[in-house]
């Protein structure tokens, strides 16, 4: 008996060390942690460097187009139908469409938005789709720098040459259930790689992140007080909320005291100034789901429709994808003032001359 049992250790101890070096959400050594706050508070982050340095050297940023000279004839009289990038020259305009068929059908080519037999037509979808794409590029560089910095944004920060960014989300309808008066789970128990794979709620973002007017402190389920001292918010709120939290630490690579302090989760005060980052960032994504993407369903091919019939839409994954800064915090935009979004020099007009 003593025997078996010895055996059974050892098969168990195997067992469980093939599992560690061989199923996914283990790493092997080195980890390294970094302390960002006082002793004895949690407030560490932990990375492993040799899997950093892969995602940093998968989410390298291109080479830039070469630079074109200022001036020129302005692109509306060179190009019929130019709605959007109406302030650049013909030069500017051609260097962005180069960047554009690079960034996001680089396969697929000029054609994967145009007519390549009238390039003025608005017959294909994509070119519409793009149009709204880049006011939301610009947008996003103008009125959300409390987000994105100088640093900015371009086509490729969410696309990574594929016409659809990898990292969308669409709504969840979640598994079939029964009808009529049958008890509903509220979106729990069924574990979901949107909530880490936890029984939390499995569709976090239709609510947080896709609705626009929603009450803007829905996400906030933090007590305030050792005890009750008035209704609160449902269970199932709650665990929207650490599900939507849990999204963001995965989108960038970090854990909860990237932002917060694990002594009071709460807390303005004592959390980090990257909890006012995520904070802007929360509401630059319901911006631009709402007032960006969603207007094109109808546009939009069956084919690109969610279940519920949505479009796919971003999330913090869209931009960052593990990474702390999207890009390793290259800065693009530098590259292509063009798409700034804030006043560029007029194109210079040869016929005033």
């Amino acid at each position: 008996m003593k025997l078996a049992l010895q055996i059974l250790g050892v098969v168990v101890a195997v067992l469980l060390t093939g599992a560690m070096f061989g199923t996914a959400g283990w790493t092997r050594p080195p980890v390294r942690s970094e302390q960002t706050g006082f002793r004895g508070t949690g407030m560490v982050q932990v990375q492993n460097p040799r899997t950093l340095a892969a995602k940093i050297d998968e989410n390298a940023a291109p080479a830039p187009q070469d630079p074109v000279p200022p001036g020129g004839e302005p692109a509306t009289q060179t190009y019929q139908n130019v709605k959007v990038l109406t302030d650049l020259s013909t030069d500017q305009f051609n260097r962005v469409m180069a960047s554009i068929t690079e960034w996001v059908a680089p396969e697929q080519g000029c054609a994967y938005c145009h007519n390549v037999e009238n390039m003025a037509d608005d017959s294909v979808y994509a070119k519409t789709v793009a149009r709204s794409m880049l006011r939301m590029v610009r947008h996003i560089n103008a009125d959300w720098k409390n987000h994105v910095g100088e640093t900015g944004v371009t086509c490729y920060t969410c696309h990574r040459g594929n016409p659809v960014p990898k990292a969308v989300w669409h709504d969840n309808p979640g598994p079939p259930h029964a009808l009529g008066f049958a008890a509903r789970d509220g979106g729990q128990n069924h574990p979901a790689p949107e909530a880490g794979l936890t029984s939390l709620n499995y569709d976090p973002y239709k609510e947080l992140l896709g609705d626009q007017n929603i009450d803007q402190n829905a996400v906030r389920v933090a007590a305030r007080t050792a005890l009750p001292t008035s209704p609160s918010k449902p269970i199932q709120t709650t665990e929207r909320t650490y599900a939507l939290m849990i999204h963001m630490a995965e989108g960038l690579g970090v854990n909860c005291t990237y932002c917060h302090n694990s002594r009071a989760f709460f807390s303005w005060e004592e959390s980090t100034p990257k909890r006012v980052t995520a904070w802007h960032g929360i509401r630059m994504v319901r911006d631009i789901n709402g007032n960006f993407i969603e207007p094109l369903t109808p546009v939009l091919p069956e084919a690109r429709l969610g279940p519920e019939g949505d479009p796919p839409k971003a999330n913090c994954t869209t931009c960052h994808q593990g990474l702390v800064k999207p890009l390793n915090g290259a800065q693009m935009l530098k590259d292509y003032p063009e798409l700034a979004g804030g006043p560029m020099p007029a194109a210079e007009n040869p016929a005033a001359k």
